[in-house]
């Protein structure tokens, strides 16, 4: 009988434990709310200071300000004796190398400068900064089911993310601590059943605008956990 007893207390736990899980858009919004409980995101307006350190390059320091409301955005990058720098305001671009604007076809195309590059980086910072508040726009498809997932040895409630072709192809997945519903893990795939792309493990976390932000970011391969590198907040 007490095994009976055991084994009914340890369904009803089980049970507990997973009525819990709310659904997609619940866990998104709690998510949010824990990172930006102030819904700051719609009117950010401040810069990032963030170092890249990866073990077969030398380290860049980069300082980027993001400032929605007007859809301005800047960085300023250092590697080694390279200063690149980009202005963007709406539709306008400018380019600086070492801090001249006066560059010709042949200096941006060896240091790989483009206005296209300019609105890659202004679409990966505030992507990657602004989450989970980012996974609301158009053209993100927020998988029903929520997931329990264990990884690296942790256990997560886990959202499935597409989006609309427009927008892009990758499948991603967001971990979130089924406690605080803090964001600590990302990962995307191009192709999942070959096991490409790359997951990201978050941890500390930097209060910039109100907003609970991720002080390092590392880097690996899904394939094999190969180490890419860490980038980290260093604002104050």
């Amino acid at each position: 009988m007490k095994i009976i007893y055991a084994l009914i207390g340890l369904c009803l736990i089980s049970t507990s434990s997973f009525s819990q899980i709310q659904s997609a858009q619940e866990l998104l919004n709690k998510a949010i709310k824990y990172h930006d409980p102030d819904s700051n995101w719609d009117t950010f307006n401040d810069s990032l200071f963030v170092t890249m350190k990866s073990p077969k390059r030398s380290t860049r320091e980069s300082q980027i300000h993001i400032n929605l409301p007007t859809e301005q955005f800047y960085i300023k990058a250092t590697r080694d004796s390279i200063t690149t720098e980009y202005k963007l305001d709406k539709d306008q671009c400018e380019i600086f190398l070492n801090g001249s604007a006066n560059l010709d076809e042949d200096t941006l195309k060896s240091h790989n400068l483009s206005c296209e590059r300019a609105n890659m980086y202004k679409n990966y910072y505030s992507y990657l900064y602004g989450l989970p508040m980012k996974l609301k726009d158009e053209g993100t498809k927020i998988h029903d089911v929520v997931e329990r997932k264990s990884f690296k040895g942790k256990d997560y409630l886990v959202l499935k993310v597409t989006y609309d072709e427009a927008v892009g192809n990758d499948i991603w997945y967001f971990y979130f601590n089924p406690e605080t519903y803090a964001m600590e893990v990302y990962q995307f795939f191009h192709d999942e059943s070959k096991n490409d792309g790359e997951y990201i493990l978050l941890s500390n976390e930097v209060p910039i605008s109100g907003i609970k932000m991720p002080k390092n970011r590392a880097w690996y391969y899904n394939k094999d956990d190969g180490y890419l590198g860490t980038d980290s907040l260093t604002n104050k």
